[in-house]
This record gives C-alpha cells, structure tokens and sequence, in this order.
C-alpha cells in the first residue's frame, strides 16, 4: 500500500531550495517502493493535503526569532480543520536558522503539540552561516521518514 509523505516547506532563498530539495531527494531514495512525495509551499498547502498524508515534514526559516509567516499562516488555515482527525501524525521538522533557532523551534513544537502530532525525530536546527553539510542532513531526514513509512514503523 502506497504511503503519502507530504513536505512543506518555505524556501525564499537559493539555500532553502537546496535543503527542501535535499528533503525530496532523500524521500525518493531507489530502494523505498511504495512512498509518495508531494512537496508544497506553505501558502499552497491546506487541510486537505494533510488529511492525505500520511507523514509530514516541515520545512522552515528562522524570521525574527521565530518561523516564517508563510508557516505561521499554513499552521493557522489547517489546525482546527484536522486538529481531531489527525492525532498522532508522525512529523518531523528542519529550520535554517541565521542565529540559534531556539525561537523558531519552540514556536513549532507548540503548535505540533497542541495538534497531537507525533514527532518521529528530534526537529534538525541547521544553525549559522550557511554550511554544504546542512544539505546532506536535509536529505537524511527525508530518508528517515521515507523509510520509516515505507517500513511501516512510523
């Protein structure tokens, strides 16, 4: 049975592009058969696509201490609408922070809490100046959860 990992992340800059796309291509990975990917942005994104999914991934910058508007709103239009429906999602998160992320990373967890996802890694916080190992931990973590529901074990 196909499985359905739904990424959503907010990529603005050329950076963020390569870590959402390092995320895909780690979901992708040849030896997992039956994972679907579908990648939005944040402001694409809705109810209706985590009501199809089965896993998701959160993608995010650190703005102002805290995650991007573009988030915020996806977070704002879909929680009441699944928020008894889909208890227990398993979901996990990277942010690409230009400081600590502490702000930003906090700021998601509230919000995954309140909604009773489950997450199935600890949220990747990609600190500092730009770095070209922060695209293979992208990737990493979209093999994770590619794999974990190709498993079956998340």
């Amino acid at each position: 049975m196909t499985k359905h990992l739904l990424i959503v992340a907010h990529a603005p800059s050329p950076n963020t592009q390569h870590l959402r796309d390092a995320a895909v291509r780690g979901a992708h990975h040849p030896d997992l058969d039956d994972i679907e990917v579908v990648v939005k942005a944040p402001l694409d994104a809705g109810p209706d696509d985590i009501r199809a999914c089965d896993a998701i991934l959160l993608g995010t910058t650190e703005n102002l201490g805290y995650m991007s508007g573009a988030l915020k709103d996806f977070f704002d239009r879909s929680y009441y609408a699944v928020l008894e429906e889909k208890q227990g999602l398993p979901c996990a998160l990277y942010v690409h922070a230009g400081h600590d992320g502490t702000g930003t990373r906090r700021a998601v967890e509230a919000i995954i809490t309140g909604l009773c996802w489950r997450w199935v890694q600890e949220p990747l916080v990609l600190r500092g100046d730009w770095q070209d190992g922060f695209v293979d931990q992208a990737e990493e973590l979209g093999l994770y959860l590619a794999a974990g529901l190709d498993a079956g074990i998340i």
